[in-house]
């Protein structure tokens, strides 16, 4: 792991900001090494995407020893004006994501 993530082409339907913060919310003590190999990206774009993402008030993060415990502020809304209009929050969102995880689990 750590090496360059393959290269992708095409759109997608969530951002690389949302798939950061999903991992962030799945596990707030993960490592920017293990973000970045989950989502596919160089640790360097997860450390701007965290600072955009602590910028605008959807994360925060304290200091334990050398590790980041991360914290997702869950009530905020969306960013895009259709969504923000329509209540969709951060909390929303993960919600969303957490679901479709639990769907495609492998049933024990």
């Amino acid at each position: 792991m750590g090496g360059v993530p393959e290269p992708h082409s095409g759109w997608t339907f969530l951002t690389n900001h949302a798939r950061v913060l999903a991992v962030i919310a799945d596990d707030p003590n993960t490592r920017v090494r293990d973000i970045a190999a989950h989502c596919r990206l160089t640790e360097r774009a997860v450390h701007k995407i965290i600072s955009d993402l602590e910028d605008d008030g959807y994360l925060s993060h304290t200091r334990q020893g050398r590790s980041n415990v991360y914290r997702v502020e869950s009530g905020i809304p969306l960013r895009h004006p259709a969504e923000a209009e329509a209540g969709l929050t951060v909390a929303a969102l993960l919600s969303l994501l957490a679901r479709h995880d639990e769907r495609r689990a492998p049933k024990v």
